[in-house]
């Protein structure tokens, strides 16, 4: 197979640079065919975008960064598959067997992709084969990690990158509908947008000096018949919120009834080292009784405690994203012993795995990232006949690229004979809302889903966000952040410790704080 980028001399990004692509576990090259389109370009956009480099990403190299050279790549041939980032014609000449042509918000071209994130989103991505019309797939990517203006645009082509290998595969693609944004009209100066995204950051940086950002914390409750799943929504009995001691953030609770007692475990990240453990507090059927106690560690980031019985054993598959692989924990001694047990799959980012058990076989669930883009915006689902694997790839893999439903939100449930899962909504930022999702179809070569109820941070959950639900018995969990000042943890710790001191308080305000985001 030989593919061949059609690419504007004009414009020629880093992200163009790309030499091949994996498609069924082989390295196909990539060759380049450069062209000159009648495209607008917006003026001064290249100043801006180094104006966005060094003040938004510090000098770093981006997707979006104008070549100073066109790559030159040897031809290997007439191509048999022709991939178009113009909005150039289509040579009526070519005889490619496939001719791909992405559109962003429904036009072609870069101008398409910038004047929609100038409008303020980014644009719904679809992959439209040009001989015969068809959308060979379609997706809306998150915008969780992408600075300004340049940033926007380096997601965008980044995930219309990771769009090809499943089309080129020649696995029949499972079209999710996604409604394009109306059409953002005439296209918009970009130096406001720049201006106003480089003054937002530098006051998001005054925010982190002041204040532990993100700050989550979790919500708790007994609910019987009014739980969220039956009602849709978060009415029923008043949430109450799980203290900590400020200079730390819980989330993903994950609760489980084990040798007769009830604990949740959770991510617990200690703003000043920036990294998570597992840990987890004991409930009696009244609220928490106790303290948290740390269960697990590793010298990487560890978070989602998704935990699950199978042949009469307590396992947990913590998020391990950071480590690259989907780890299994035994329980040795409940709650605060685990041993790691086996890798259930390595080699790749698969955030938030989820697992229920459908039809006889083993369904894995969870965010995957194929080293850039965002972290929530694509759905990878594996399967086995048992918990221990070997696991196998969905043939439709990645199943999903739609930042409102694609990342778990915690544990499967069936209500009425129907499979439902938590999704998080991501369209107004990560973890902004929760989803129910109603699982369709679910086998090794289909899936279907249809999100039922939106759950939003409110009068019945105050916060800013919300993106995680799960239960066990009669308790009910979730999540959502706040603004918590780092004066407040620093004088909570002086009134528990009854001393102060300087440094402390230097140390408090000034230490720096890793940028996560889960």
């Amino acid at each position: 197979m030989i593919i061949e980028f059609r690419c504007d001399r004009e414009q020629p990004r880093l992200w163009m640079c790309r030499e091949k692509l994996r498609v069924n576990d082989q390295d196909i090259p990539v060759q380049i065919a450069w062209t000159t389109t009648p495209e607008p370009r917006p003026a001064g956009l290249d100043m801006l975008f180094e104006l966005e480099r060094i003040v938004l990403r510090k000098g770093k190299a981006g997707g979006a960064d104008r070549l100073k050279t066109l790559p030159e790549r040897p031809r290997a041939g007439n191509p048999d598959v022709v991939v178009d980032f113009t909005s150039a014609e289509r040579d009526p000449d070519c005889a490619a067997t496939l001719y791909l042509r992405p559109r962003f918000n429904g036009s072609t071209g870069e101008h398409a992709a910038l004047t929609a994130i100038l409008a303020g989103d980014l644009p719904v991505i679809e992959i439209v084969n040009e001989r015969d019309g068809s959308v060979m797939d379609r997706g809306h990517p998150s915008a969780e990690i992408a600075a300004g203006l340049s940033g926007g645009l380096e997601t965008v082509m980044a995930r219309t990158l990771s769009m090809l290998p499943p089309i080129l595969s020649g696995v029949p693609r499972l079209v999710p509908q996604l409604a394009a944004p109306a059409s953002a009209g005439a296209p918009r100066n970009p130096a406001p947008f720049v201006v106003r995204g480089v003054a937002t950051s530098i006051a998001k940086e005054i925010y982190r000096l002041c204040c532990y950002a993100p700050h989550w914390h979790i919500g708790w409750r007994y609910a019987e018949n009014a739980d969220v799943w039956r009602t849709g929504d978060l009415s029923g009995p008043a949430w109450k919120v799980l203290g900590d001691p400020g200079n730390h953030f819980y989330a993903d609770p994950v609760p489980v009834k084990w040798q007769g007692r009830t604990f949740v475990f959770f991510e617990d990240l200690d703003h000043r080292v920036g990294k998570g453990i597992i840990s987890a507090i004991e409930f009696d059927g009244n609220g928490p009784v106790g303290t948290v106690m740390p269960v697990l560690e590793e010298p990487w980031h560890l978070s989602y405690p998704f935990l699950i019985e199978d042949n009469g054993e307590l396992w947990m598959i913590p998020e391990s994203t950071a480590h690259r692989d989907v780890p299994l924990y035994k329980c040795i001694r409940f709650p605060d012993k685990w041993e790691r047990h086996s890798t259930l799959l390595s080699g790749l980012e698969l955030a938030d795995v989820t697992i229920t058990q459908h039809d006889g076989l083993h369904y894995m669930f969870g965010a995957w990232r194929d080293g850039t883009g965002g972290y929530s915006d694509t759905l990878a689902i594996y399967y086995a006949d048992r918990l221990l694997g070997p696991w196998q790839p969905h043939a439709a893999n990645p199943i999903l690229m739609d930042r409102a439903s694609a990342r778990p939100a915690g544990n499967f449930v069936t209500v009425d004979g129907k499979l439902w899962r938590p999704v998080q909504d991501c369209s107004s930022g990560y973890g902004a809302a929760l989803g129910l999702a109603e699982v369709l179809e679910l086998s090794p070569t289909t899936y279907k889903q249809a999100v039922r109820h939106l759950l939003k941070p409110g009068p019945l959950w105050s916060g800013r966000k919300l993106h995680t639900l799960n239960r066990c018995g009669q308790l009910e969990v979730i999540d959502g952040s706040r603004v918590q000042p780092k004066t407040t943890a620093f004088l909570a710790s002086l009134r528990s410790s009854g001393r102060s001191s300087q440094w402390a308080w230097h140390s408090a305000l000034a230490k720096p704080i890793a940028r996560r985001l889960h």
